[in-house]
Formats: structure tokens, sequence, C-alpha cells
């Protein structure tokens, strides 16, 4: 089954450099264009692993990336010295959509201050400030999850159902008012859990975030990452 993602965390493959650039605190002048190239086909091979459904543009930019990184690794004649950096377009498309995400950032938190000029109170228990995060946040917490070793366990995908563990996510948020991601493949020791259950159990998260039943938000930036019921309606069908 291939699970197509409708989230309102979901971005596009400008979003997942500008990801990998601030998670390795790169300069954006300067790309390590082999180091980036690496990076984002890890995660196209995750979602592929993941059996998402990959936008064309994401394999667009991969195509991109790639052809970027064959030309930087070509030699270079003496009189070519002076050619212009390959990485240039990349760069000035990444600038100018960075420059319309921070208006657009802007623009949210400004209707979100006005918006709430003469709300209630805020009562103890409710959030102050807490940073959305993307699809790339919660697949870098997933690539370091796979990356502990994992039991030799051959298990079927159908004893593991989608369904099942959506409904055991629920039941678990129903108790805490937030938990850790991790906290999410405690069924077992996490050192004890296999990699299909791992991969299950995040499908689920998926489709409660797309669902908007559950949010994800950091309270910094890659910072951990907490799960919230948004949705207490017991009686709703989610299948």
């Amino acid at each position: 089954m291939t699970i197509k993602i409708a989230l309102p965390l979901f971005e596009g493959p400008l979003d997942l450099l500008l990801h990998l650039i601030r998670q390795n605190k790169i300069d954006i002048y300067d790309i390590p264009i082999a180091l980036i190239t690496k990076q984002y086909l890890e995660y196209i091979e995750l979602m592929r692993e993941l059996d998402l459904e990959i936008a064309s543009e994401f394999l667009l930019m991969a195509a991109t990336l790639i052809y970027i990184k064959s030309r930087m690794l070509l030699p270079k004649k003496e009189e070519e010295q002076i050619e212009e950096d390959p990485r240039q377009e990349l760069v000035e498309q990444l600038l100018e959509y960075e420059k319309f995400r921070q208006t657009s950032q802007f623009l949210k938190e400004r209707y979100e201050k006005w918006s709430n000029a003469y709300s209630r109170k805020i009562n103890d228990d409710e959030e102050l400030l807490v940073t959305e995060i993307n699809i790339f946040d919660l697949l870098t917490a997933l690539k370091r999850l796979l990356n502990k070793p994992q039991p030799k366990i051959h298990l079927p995908k159908e004893t593991i159902r989608v369904e099942d563990k959506i409904e055991s996510i629920l039941e678990f948020l129903k108790q805490r008012k937030a938990i850790l991601f991790e906290e999410l493949f405690q069924s077992h020791p996490i050192d004890k859990i296999s990699k299909i259950e791992i991969i299950v159990t995040f499908l689920a998260l998926l489709e409660l975030l797309k669902l908007k039943v559950v949010k994800a938000y950091q309270e910094k930036n890659f910072g951990e990452i907490y799960i919230k019921l948004e949705d207490t309606n017991g009686n709703r069908n989610y299948f």
C-alpha cells in the first residue's frame, strides 16, 4: 500500500535541502554538495522504504544535485578557473525560497498574535511557545531509531497492522498530555523492537497527523519531538 503524504507539515525538496543545511550547520553560500547529495538521497530512500509516494519534484532535485556534484568533480583547465560555481543557481533558489518562507512565517505570526488579542487568559497547563515541525524532522527522528542495532526478527508485514498501531497510539495519548516521539516505540525495549514495527508505528503516526487527530511539535529547533492528542472525541471513526 502506498501512503500519499497529504500533511500540513509536508513541504517540498527545497524545504528538505534547507532542513539539511540547518541540521549540518552549513554556510548556504558554500554547500558541501557531496555531503548534501548523499543525505538527500538517504531521505529519498527512506521515503521509498516507508512506501511513501514521492512527488516528482523530489526526484528532479535529486537529479539536479547529482548533476551539480558531477560538474564539481570534473577537472578544470587553467583557463576555465573563473567558471561560474555550479552551485550558484541552487543557492539563489534556496535564498529566494528562504525569504519567501520567512515572510510567510512573519505574516502567520502576526495573524496569530492579533487573532488572539482578546482571547481568554492562558491556563497553567496550556502550551506557551512551540514550533510545529515538518515531515523531515520526523524522518530524521525515525532515521535515528532505525540506525540503532535491530534484533534479527522476521515477521510478515500482516502481523502488525497500521490500524492496530493507530488505536494503541490513541490509547497511549489519552493517558498523557504529550509524549516524546521515542515513547511511541516503547511497547518493547528500544533494542528489542523490530524494524517492521518501527515502520508501521511511524506510518500510523503519519496517518493521525494527516487526519489532524494529533499534533507534532518541538519546543526549540532540532529539539525533542513531542506528540499531542488534538481530537479527544473517542467516537470518531479513523478508517
